[in-house]
């Protein structure tokens, strides 16, 4: 028997709507199964912080030190700003040579388990100068990317803790205290540790810390992909916040730029910078202020930084 058209016309329709749901289903279980990619961070976004904490330094004495008012100053305007972003901020005091120190963290109050992955940077400055490299370029940098959590609204199965320390420069004292506050339940929730200090240098090179090969494999393989060469960032080893974190048995990686040592012939030449020369001449000193930042290696490093945060908390 012959069917009219119009009798056929809702079984066309159903078909269609069919197999619309159909492909609208497979394309929400490929999404569900691949982890958000992280935003790009603009890098024009982490200078405006460092002009910020170069305009602190400016405004108190020179300078972002434990126990001096610009570090208290730099505390107060991130607070500000991860507060107006929706953050759950805590100020953690310490005292050290008779002055208080402070801690800031902030916690993304959206994750699908107890599980915390943690970014972090020394905030304080040696007394010489306001430190806009060292290390306002990794405060900046994770400052950056704790913004670009909140814009993405971000739902990752990891909770998201990101730290800021103080005293970093009379001993990792910031750090220390945070990570002996910890109970060994809490340290045990805590699946990495990433840490960023120094990743502006003018001289730049392109360190990865190796202490963890899996947390280590995230940033490499980023590097490579855009045909960046690395090495292991043995000058790094021990000497910043994330040896704090190891020490208590909390898996760490991170990215460096370079200090106070000479970059060699074959590190000039794959990362186009001049033997010879520190990675950065102004360490520890007064000329490292804003004129003292690689944009380049400031933009790579905090997308790398994001890539790393996104890949590692999706679980």
């Amino acid at each position: 028997m012959n069917r009219s058209p119009r009798r056929l016309l809702p079984l066309v329709l159903c078909g269609t709507l069919a197999a619309v749901l159909s492909g609208t289903a497979s394309a929400q279980a490929r999404t569900a199964a691949e982890p958000a990619a992280a935003p790009d961070i603009a890098v024009a976004d982490v200078q405006a912080h460092l002009a910020e904490l170069q305009a602190i330094a400016d405004a108190n004495g020179g300078n972002r030190a434990h126990g001096q008012p610009g570090y208290v100053a730099s505390v107060d305007y991130l607070q500000q700003v991860l507060d107006a972003a929706g953050y759950e901020t805590t100020r953690q005091e310490f005292t050290q040579g008779g002055a208080t120190g402070y801690n800031l963290i902030a916690e993304w109050p959206h994750a699908a388990t107890d599980e915390v992955l943690m970014a972090g940077a020394h905030l304080d400055s040696v007394s010489a100068g306001a430190g806009i490299n060292d290390n306002g370029s990794g405060s900046a940098a994770v400052l950056e990317v704790a913004l670009a959590v909140a814009e993405a609204d971000y739902q990752p199965q990891e909770r998201l803790r990101f730290g800021w320390w103080g005293a970093e420069e009379l001993g990792m004292l910031g750090s220390g205290h945070y990570v002996a506050q910890l109970s060994d339940q809490e340290l045990a929730g805590i699946t990495g540790y990433l840490n960023f200090d120094m990743i502006a240098s003018p001289n730049a090179g392109y360190f990865v810390y190796n202490d963890d090969p899996a947390i280590e494999a995230v940033f490499t393989d980023w590097f490579t992909a855009r045909g960046i060469e690395t090495e292991p960032a043995l000058e790094a080893s021990g000497r910043s916040d994330h040896a704090r974190f190891a020490a208590a048995g909390v898996p760490v990686g991170g990215l460096f730029t370079g200090a106070g040592y000479v970059m060699t012939d074959e590190q000039a030449a794959k990362w186009d910078g001049t033997a010879g020369e520190r990675f950065d001449p102004c360490y520890h000193r007064a000329c490292d202020g804003l004129d003292n930042v690689n944009e380049t290696a400031l933009d790579r490093n905090a997308d790398a930084l994001a890539h790393a945060v996104w890949e590692l908390s999706a679980g």
